[in-house]
């Protein structure tokens, strides 16, 4: 299957500097979007999914604002990747989560992912 790219927002009462470390640190990643992370010295960071491990490299961030994760696969010359944006309207002073995943499942199947993820992120910070 081709890979598609996701892109969800979703409004969270939290502040950008509350949040960041749920998207940048191997523990706050593993309190709602895997079922486990680690990073080793070479800070490749291993997630685990029901069993499965997926590596990747953090290949952009910024505090405070962005995360972004590319997928490391040696066989995959566009390798899929997820990012994370914490963007704010200047106007209510509302915080979003934008979430882009480029990968190769059912654009349905992503969004009903992310909704829950984002819905678990929300139990954990309160938003």
């Amino acid at each position: 299957m081709p890979k598609e790219k996701f892109i969800g927002e979703y409004p969270i009462n939290a502040s950008k500097k509350m949040l960041y470390p749920y998207f940048s640190t191997a523990s706050g990643l593993a309190q709602w979007f895997a079922d486990d992370v680690n990073i080793n010295e070479d800070k490749v960071f291993t997630f685990l999914w029901d069993g499965d491990e997926n590596k990747a490299r953090m290949v952009s961030s910024r505090t405070n604002s962005h995360v972004k994760f590319e997928f490391i696969d040696d066989e995959d010359d566009d390798p899929p990747y997820v990012e994370f944006k914490l963007d704010m309207n200047e106007l209510t002073q509302e915080v979003f989560i934008r979430v882009t995943d480029y990968n190769d499942m059912d654009p349905e199947e992503t969004d009903e992912l992310y909704e829950s993820l984002i819905h678990d992120l929300k139990e954990i910070v309160g938003g």
